[in-house]
């Protein structure tokens, strides 16, 4: 049995049909999807170009979230900074008020100064973040990288702000050490002081100690605040620079659905002009038929 014999009109019309259709199939897959490119079938040399920068967006994100992470880890120390502060403020309230106390009130001030001294530490420990305490240890370390290829980052070390180092350099010099160590350990405090002169001296000493510390912890304060402003600057960038990178692979891969749209009602008429036109062949051929009737 021999293949069944197009005529030329008709065999173009129906060529002409199939290209229209694939043409069709492919709009309506943009409009569908809303890529011009989605496989490397489509535009190898874009595609791969847009797939770089969603990769280079994709590594740039995850960086950010660590640094979002590292934003919150320093904001964590910097919240129990002002906490202790705060503290360091009672502390010094408490050693000025056993100036003019009377023995029972000192030994009430004693135990006041050495639970002050306590909760400080208790603060400070409690000042984690994921594992990670900047205050009460200068072991401790916080490392956030900014980029996957370049070395950029910011390593913030770890203070130690408990009372113990605090006050360690006052204990070594004069009486005030005396006091601060003798209240954590529970014994005399402001008890041991017999003369109104030595008291004074010793909570002047005390006072200079708790000053030095209140300076040390702001410090540390204005330290973990510069370095909050670094990486929230670093993430604003972040942020912007993904954005750049995602709108550049856009630009690579999107449709125009307004074109194409256009196009699938251009093909749509495109297709019923082939089928008249099949029709019409079709129709020329019957009248040939006609003719043996």
């Amino acid at each position: 049995m021999s293949d069944i014999k197009l005529t030329a009109t008709s065999r173009a019309n129906l060529l002409s049909l199939n290209q229209t259709t694939d043409l069709a199939n492919r709009t309506q897959s943009r409009l569908a999807t809303g890529l011009k490119v989605s496989s490397a079938v489509d535009d190898a040399t874009a595609y791969f170009a847009a797939k770089g920068l969603s990769d280079r967006a994709s590594d740039f994100t995850t960086r950010k979230g660590d640094i979002d992470q590292g934003i919150s880890s320093l904001k964590t120390a910097l919240n129990a900074t002002e906490s202790a502060d705060k503290i360091l403020k009672q502390i010094k309230g408490v050693a000025i008020s056993a100036k003019t106390a009377d023995d029972a009130t000192k030994a009430d001030l004693t135990k006041q100064f050495s639970d002050l001294l306590g909760q400080l530490n208790s603060l400070l420990g409690d000042a984690s973040y994921q594992g990670t305490n900047l205050i009460n240890s200068t072991t401790s370390s916080l490392t956030v990288k900014f980029s996957e290829v370049t070395t950029a980052q910011l390593t913030v070390q770890g203070r130690d702000l408990r009372a113990g180092a605090l006050f360690t350099a006052a204990a070594n010099a004069s009486d005030a050490g005396s006091v601060v160590g003798a209240a954590v350990i529970g014994a005399a405090g402001f008890t041991a002081y017999t003369t109104a002169t030595a008291l004074i001296d010793a909570v002047d000493s005390i006072t200079d100690a708790v000053d030095a510390a209140v300076s040390t912890v702001r410090a540390t304060a204005s330290n973990l605040g510069s370095n909050i402003t670094l990486l929230q600057t670093r993430s604003d960038f972040s942020t912007s620079y993904v954005n750049a990178l995602t709108e550049g692979s856009d630009k690579l891969t999107l449709a125009d659905l307004n074109e194409e749209g256009a196009n699938l009602v251009a093909l749509q008429t495109r297709q019923q002009l082939a089928l008249k036109a099949l029709s019409f062949a079709g129709q020329s051929e019957q009248s040939v038929l006609s003719l043996f009737s």
